[in-house]
Order: C-alpha cells, then sequence, then structure tokens
C-alpha cells in the first residue's frame, strides 16, 4: 500500500500510464467531459474536492511542460494558474473544451466556481 503521494488507485494508475506531450484535463464539476478521454471523477460534494487541492497533488507528481486555460477564469483560481505556469495559454473557453477532447486524462474535482478548469501538457523529467 502506498504511504505518500496520490492514493485514489484509479488516478495514480492514470498517471503512471501518462507520457511526454499527453493532455491532463483537470476540471471543475460543471465542464463537459469529452467521450473520449479516460476520467477520473474525484467529486463527493460542491467544493469538495477543490480544484486548488487536485491541482496541487497532481503537480506533486506530474512533469508539465505547458498549460492552457479559459480567459473567462478570474478570481483566485486565475492567479493561482499564472503563479504556477508563467507561460500560460489562456484561450476562449469554447476553444478550450474542444481542446479537451484531445486530452489522454480528464481529473473532475467538485470546484463549483466558474472556469475551474485547466489543460495540463505533460513534460519529461530530464
Amino acid at each position: 500500500m502506498k504511504k505518500a503521494g496520490i492514493l485514489n488507485r484509479h488516478l495514480a494508475g492514470a498517471l503512471a500510464a501518462l507520457g511526454h506531450g499527453d493532455g491532463v484535463l483537470v476540471c471543475d464539476a460543471g465542464m463537459p467531459i469529452p467521450s473520449g478521454p479516460r476520467v477520473v471523477d474525484l467529486a463527493f460534494r460542491a467544493g469538495v474536492p477543490s480544484f486548488a487541492e487536485v491541482l496541487a497533488g497532481l503537480l506533486d507528481e506530474l512533469v508539465v511542460e505547458g498549460a492552457t486555460a479559459a480567459e473567462e477564469l478570474s478570481g483566485p483560481h486565475r492567479t493561482l494558474l499564472q503563479v504556477r505556469f508563467p507561460g500560460l495559454v489562456r484561450v476562449p473557453h469554447e476553444q478550450l473544451k474542444r481542446l479537451s477532447a484531445g486530452a489522454r486524462l480528464v481529473v473532475r474535482t467538485g470546484e463549483a466556481s466558474p472556469y475551474a478548469n485547466v489543460l495540463l501538457r505533460c513534460g519529461v523529467f530530464f
């Protein structure tokens, strides 16, 4: 049994299967989920787990070389993404939804704030 890191077996396994260039969509509870990618749904109740908690856990485990978020995102989530990803690409929300269809993995949170979604692009550790 793992004693640290991501304990959810479905999420840990999905992360281990990712490769360079793969997309991971971390999304709020209201984001439409495309039919192609594998989905790990962590949503339990409105706000639980939060977008920030899930993103922090994922970033502890993943190498990320780029990120894309909706232009419409504002407030603390926007600040969080701008701090974590200085090269953050911002696109209209409708375009982010289209881009998410190419993700390999979708991680749905319980976040109940609008536009709290980010598409991560996996990198390599060397």
